[in-house]
């Protein structure tokens, strides 16, 4: 797969997320895909995501950059949201945040194996301030 089609397809899964397509994340995540060094494999991966979005009812995945150089994907993924309680341990109380997640994918056979993320909490604790 080339730089163009693996850009294609992660298209396709942040579209999938967007839409709340959880049926078809298998399409994507590997059954045995590991978070942050934690094996969670698929079923746990939709748990992460299905708790994202009870947290945060608009939670919506905007790509900001974008650069593949497979088997890997990095990505800086953009939010506008409103957490409906603490988020990452902070209290939100209800209020609308904008924050970065920077994230890199491992892709093996056309699905996501291993992912490791850093949310940007200090841009968070500066709104909240």
């Amino acid at each position: 797969m080339d730089a163009h089609d693996l850009s294609t397809l992660y298209r396709r899964y942040i579209d999938c997320l967007n839409r709340r397509d959880w049926a078809s994340l298998g399409e994507f995540v590997a059954q045995d895909a590991i978070h942050n060094g934690r094996p969670i494999g698929l079923a746990g991966y939709r748990a992460m995501l299905e708790q994202d979005v009870r947290d945060i009812p608009d939670l919506r995945f905007e790509i900001e950059l974008l650069a593949a150089e497979p088997p890997l994907i990095a990505s800086r993924l953009r939010f506008d949201c409103t957490p409906r309680q603490a988020f990452l341990g902070l209290s939100i109380d209800g209020r609308r945040i904008a924050f970065s997640e920077n994230v890199f994918y491992a892709w093996r056979d056309g699905k996501i194996a291993q992912v490791w993320s850093v949310i940007d909490k200090a841009a968070i604790e500066a709104q909240l301030s």
